[in-house]
């Protein structure tokens, strides 16, 4: 089992950053990727980033490339969302997910943290 938490959600406006975090426990070493997805309402969860959770190598969606980075810090066992100018579009809320299996299949959630951003 793993537990995802999120943290640093919030009320932006439209231009500026934000960073949200994401802190694993329970079985960490049988994660191979962790990302982050995002649903706004009336819409479908969209994929955001991802990252190995040993590796450099992330998958960004082209709506927040050159906006959106992700950081990982195995030693705490966290990973971040750097966000920078900030749309009204990327309002929604922010799950962080965990793969724990060869299929790919993202197994483990967070609770999701709401991200606004007012223009």
């Amino acid at each position: 089992q793993v537990q995802l938490v999120e943290s640093g959600g919030g009320l932006v406006q439209a231009g500026d950053s934000l960073r949200l975090s994401c802190a694993a426990s329970g079985r960490t070493s049988s994660i191979y990727t962790m990302g982050w997805f995002r649903q706004a309402p009336g819409k479908e969860r969209e994929f955001v980033v991802n990252i190995p959770w040993s590796g450099s190598s992330a998958n960004c969606a082209d709506s927040v490339q050159g906006r959106f980075f992700i950081s990982r810090d195995n030693a705490k066992n966290t990973m971040s969302l750097h966000m920078y100018s900030l749309k009204p579009e990327d309002s929604a809320v922010y799950y962080c997910a965990a793969v724990t299996n060869l299929r790919g299949k993202y197994d483990y959630w967070g609770q999701g943290t709401q991200v606004t951003v007012s223009s």
